[in-house]
Order: structure tokens, then C-alpha cells, then sequence
């Protein structure tokens, strides 16, 4: 019976470090294009093991960040006593944990927010992100939108190494429904560590995911007048190449701002 990937954060985080740089970059640059004062208190709600935490902590940023996972949480905690960096750090509910004193900029990428599986639930958590920005303030939310011509049964794979340890990372798409708008998503972990002898493991979860239409999204930023969309980019990050938001995009950052 494989392990679940909440129970190794580590692993998942090892998944995806290469998109750390890349995300960090970019919050840099919103705060250089979209922020009239300056970017000091950053969020990151549904952080998981902290990987953009501790990247942002490490480039100055008073770091925030919150996840229901205890796993991840302690894990963040020891990865950031061992850096010597310092951030804000706890458990907590995306569609209920609200920040005070307000934060200059918030983001979740990577399709954290499909996790909210309804309506009432999106729209609760960008009140409260709403609620915890500064006037103004700048959130960064990362999604797979639904493109018109998808293929129902699309997976990906790839792999990534630090030390002697490698992860091969692969997602499946095994059911989705549009009328309900939930996909279900298989997650694998296949992890192979140290050597000689080499240990394997394989970590694997089921996930429903909501999803989302341009037309969708629209409708839900819609029902929040706190926020109006700025911006819309992919996920090359490219802060000079801002896209139209239609039915052609799927990789999307939205650059939301606090009205």
C-alpha cells in the first residue's frame, strides 16, 4: 500500500524545487511593476513544505505561511531553523485564516486553490486573503484553467534529483466531470534514496480538484469586489509578457489587486 505524499513533504517539495526560483522571481518583480510602496510582508496560504516560505524568507521578505498539513508545517519549521532564517509559520484553514498586521502580498501558486472544492469555499478564502492585504495590496494566484479542447485522460511525468536521492513525479487525470466541475487526480511519489543498497519508495494520493473556465473565474472574482484583476501571466513567469485571459490560456498566474 504506497505511503500518502502529505506524510513526506520533503519529497514533494523536491518535486517541484525547480519552479521555486522562478516563483520568488516573479514575486520580485510584481512588487518592482504593480507595488507603489515597498514589499516587505509576504504570504504564501496552503505553503505545504514551505519551499517558497524559505526562498522568500532567504531573500529578505518577512515570509508568512500556513497549511492544514502538521507534516508539512514541522517540516517547514526544521528546513528553516536549519538555514537560520526565520518566518511566520502555522496551521491553518485557506477558507478561514485571515492575517494581521495586513501583508503587502500574497501568493499560491501551482493549483493550491483547486483544492477548495466549491463555490462557497473559493470565495471564502479571497475574502480572507482580501481581508489580510493592505490596502492595494497585490495577490499572485496560480491555477490550471480548463481549456475548451482538453484531453480527459492527460497525465504528465518528470523527475528531479538532489544528493542520492531521486523523485519521479507523475500526475493522471482519472475521471473528470464538467457538469460537476471535480477532476480526479492521481498523484505519485516514486522516491529512491541513498545506495548502495538504494531504498524505493512510492508515495500516492487521489485528489478531486475543482475546475475552472475563463468564464468561471470571472464569474467568481466577479462576486468579490475586493479584488479586480490586474494582469493575467503563464507559468514562465515573464513579467513584460502579460496575456489575454480567454479560452486559449491554461497555465495561469492572476495578479489580483486589493480594491
Amino acid at each position: 500500500m504506497p505511503k500518502s505524499c502529505y506524510s513526506c513533504p520533503q519529497y514533494w517539495d523536491l518535486a517541484f524545487r525547480e519552479e521555486t526560483q522562478l516563483e520568488a522571481d516573479f514575486v520580485d518583480a510584481v512588487a518592482k511593476r504593480y507595488c507603489d510602496y515597498p514589499v516587505r510582508r509576504v504570504l504564501e496560504p496552503g505553503c505545504g513544505g514551505g519551499r517558497l516560505v524559505v526562498e522568500l524568507a532567504a531573500r529578505g521578505y518577512n515570509a508568512i505561511g500556513y497549511d492544514l498539513s502538521t507534516p508539512a508545517i514541522n517540516y517547514l519549521r526544521r528546513r528553516l531553523k536549519r538555514r537560520g532564517l526565520t518566518a511566520e509559520v502555522f496551521e491553518g484553514d485557506m477558507t478561514t485564516v485571515q492575517v494581521d498586521p495586513p501583508i503587502d502580498l500574497a501568493i499560491c501558486p501551482m493549483n493550491t486553490f483547486r483544492h477548495l472544492l466549491t463555490e462557497s469555499d473559493a470565495r471564502s478564502h479571497l475574502e480572507s486573503v482580501a481581508t489580510s492585504l493592505r490596502s492595494g495590496g497585490i495577490y499572485l494566484l496560480g491555477f490550471h484553467l480548463l481549456p475548451m479542447d482538453i484531453d480527459p485522460e492527460s497525465s504528465e511525468r518528470w523527475s528531479a534529483r538532489h544528493g542520492k536521492t531521486r523523485v519521479t513525479f507523475s500526475l493522471k487525470v482519472l475521471d473528470s466531470n464538467r457538469r460537476k466541475r471535480i477532476e480526479t487526480v492521481r498523484f505519485r511519489l516514486n522516491v529512491t534514496t541513498g545506495g548502495p543498497p538504494q531504498r524505493k519508495v512510492r508515495f500516492e494520493d487521489d485528489f478531486p480538484l475543482r475546475m475552472y473556465t475563463a468564464a468561471q473565474f470571472r464569474r467568481l472574482l466577479k462576486s468579490v469586489p475586493a479584488f479586480e484583476l490586474v494582469n493575467v501571466y503563464d507559468f514562465w513567469y515573464d513579467i513584460d509578457d502579460p496575456l489575454r485571459l480567454d479560452n486559449e490560456i491554461t497555465d495561469t498566474m492572476f495578479v489580483l489587486r486589493r480594491t
